[in-house]
């Protein structure tokens, strides 16, 4: 009896080592949890079959946050909202570089994503969309891809202002005594919106001599820029103070002008600039590092999509880099994009220096 006995505890004890040594030799090949980093496994889907995913984004206003959960909880992804001025979802993504929390970004503007790339903060992804886009928006090695084309714009209180006596451009504001006061001047520049309006006045003033680039003249313009302005208390809204005629001049995004319109019952008159006006394009991209991420590629797949960007576009007055889903765009946002000129930017050369050009506002010419 003894000897099968030992025989016997001989197996068992063997095979607890080799179940031991597998679980150990699987922890240690994982991420943390034992997942592997950059799968998704059966734990990311919730008992309906949906999948979690974190989502990065400075594009979920209006509405816009609230309709894509809806939707896309819909079509199977559960999604947890991170939302901030595309500085500030910049600076977040950049800090949590070697721990990331976030699984997708959207929105920011190609700034950012140049940056990010640069940092290697993207995972390379080509969406099945991606030959639906407008040649030259998306990122050429498929680090980011292209989903709204946004024109930053000077708007007016139409009601106060007309064509005449509108400024003709940004320079205007500061330059003209009779503006001063009456625009919307930023405090904080953490914003998509902010960062464009400053690339657009600053890429006028380029000097490979001048302090990052920028001659001394275009520092003046940026001082007096901010100097005669109105600056918002905390709480206060720019469309609200341009409707009560408050500050009836400032900057928007052109996606954002309609909802705000029907909100406050005031029509905006837009500035066309002879430069033209900065045109930011929002992208999607896939967060390096990601736990889930043939969940991400699947998400990615169909928020790009002709169908979903179409309502999209429909839904929030966005004009859509997808050339399908352009058909849906509503006419007056193809009307104003018709009329505007685009202003020549050198985005690399912004997004090389924008970063320190903030901290020279920031430090040497808020007033």
């Amino acid at each position: 009896m003894r000897k099968p006995l030992l025989i016997v505890l001989s197996f068992v004890l063997s095979a607890s080592l080799l179940l031991s040594g597998c679980a150990s030799t699987n922890q240690a090949n994982s991420g943390e949890g034992g997942q592997a980093p950059g799968k998704t496994t059966s734990a990311d889907a919730g008992k309906d079959g949906t999948k979690s995913l974190v989502v990065y984004s400075n594009s979920l206003s209006d509405g816009r946050g609230d309709w894509l959960k809806e939707q896309a909880l819909a079509n199977g992804f559960k999604l947890d909202f991170v939302e901030a001025g595309g500085g500030d979802i910049a600076n977040r993504l950049i800090a949590e570089k070697n721990n990331p929390v976030a699984d997708v970004v959207f929105g920011l503007s190609t700034i950012n994503y140049e940056n990010f790339k640069e940092q290697s903060l993207l995972e390379a992804y080509k969406p099945v969309w991606a030959s639906e886009v407008a040649e030259g928006l998306n990122d050429k090695e498929d680090y980011y891809h292209a989903l709204v084309k946004q024109a930053i714009v000077l708007i007016y209180n139409s009601k106060l202002f007309d064509e005449k006596t509108a400024p003709k451009d940004w320079t205007d504001l500061w330059k003209k005594a009779e503006y001063h006061g009456k625009y919307d001047a930023p405090s904080t520049f953490g914003g998509g919106t902010t960062r464009a309006v400053l690339a657009g006045i600053l890429v006028r003033y380029q000097d490979p001599n001048g302090q990052y680039g920028i001659s001394q003249e275009g520092w003046d313009e940026i001082r007096d820029y901010l100097k005669f302005g109105y600056h918002q208390a905390e709480g206060e809204d720019f469309y609200a103070n341009l409707a009560s005629g408050k500050t009836p001049f400032g900057p928007m995004w052109s996606s954002g002008i309609q909802s705000r319109e029907e909100q406050y019952g005031v029509k905006a008159g837009v500035v066309k600039p002879e430069i033209g006006v900065p045109y930011i394009v929002e992208h999607v991209a896939i967060v390096k590092g990601s736990k889930n991420l043939d969940t991400a590629k699947q998400f990615v797949d169909w928020f790009g999509s002709a169908e979903v960007q179409g309502e999209w576009a429909k839904k929030f007055s966005s004009l859509p880099a997808n050339e399908k889903a352009l058909e849906a765009a509503p006419k007056d946002i193809k009307d104003l994009d018709a009329s505007l000129k685009t202003q020549q930017i050198d985005w690399q050369f912004v997004a090389k220096n924008m970063d320190k050009w903030i901290e020279k506002i920031e430090l040497e010419l808020l007033p």
